[in-house]
């Protein structure tokens, strides 16, 4: 077994967390947001968020690496799993004829994840762009979130909680893959 990275954080006030809560871009401080749409957009923010910070600082080859063998997963793998999984729900929610796959056959998302500067930084515009188009369609319908969309006849909260099911899932993984990467430990 190789040797394992030092455990470490960025963290002064609190040694078990990724950063100090006043460096922290996620909304966690101050009262709750008011009502349902707005819990939900804020906690699909967050997880959005956070993936980005379990990213952040690391070379191409350390986003590609497969640190939890015999696992593919690898963080860039994440990135470009999830902007594949953007858009399949804003695929499923519109009535248009559905976008092709971003990265081609099944797992193509993990196993074409390459320490490639090039395709580092097409999986994160490829992950802003799908988010927003998501973003969009849900925003042309937050009136009513019990309203079903598009050919699946899903509704606009089903598709938002399961959007945090999927990133909060992804970002307990991200969260073990980054300290096998580099020792980075936190919340």
């Amino acid at each position: 077994m190789s040797e394992q990275p030092a455990r470490w954080t960025t963290a002064t006030v609190y040694p078990d967390m990724w950063m100090d809560p006043d460096d922290d871009p996620r909304d966690n401080e101050g009262p709750a947001p008011d009502g349902e749409l707005a819990t939900l957009r804020e906690a699909v923010t967050n997880y959005r968020l956070t993936l980005r910070l379990k990213c952040d600082g690391l070379d191409a080859e350390q986003l590609a690496r497969r640190s939890v063998p015999p696992s593919t997963m690898s963080l860039l793998g994440l990135v470009r799993h999830l902007a594949e999984v953007e858009r399949d729900w804003n695929n499923w929610i519109t009535d248009d004829e559905p976008l092709p796959k971003l990265y081609g056959p099944r797992d193509s998302d993990f196993d074409r994840a390459v320490a490639d500067r090039a395709v580092v930084d097409a999986a994160f515009a490829d992950l802003e762009r799908e988010q927003a188009a998501l973003d969009a369609t849900l925003a042309r319908h937050s009136e009513d979130l019990g309203v079903r969309l598009g050919r699946e006849k899903l509704a606009v909260r089903e598709v938002m909680v399961h959007m945090i099911d999927e990133y909060a899932r992804h970002c307990g993984h991200a969260d073990l893959l980054r300290e096998c990467v580099d020792g980075r430990v936190g919340q």
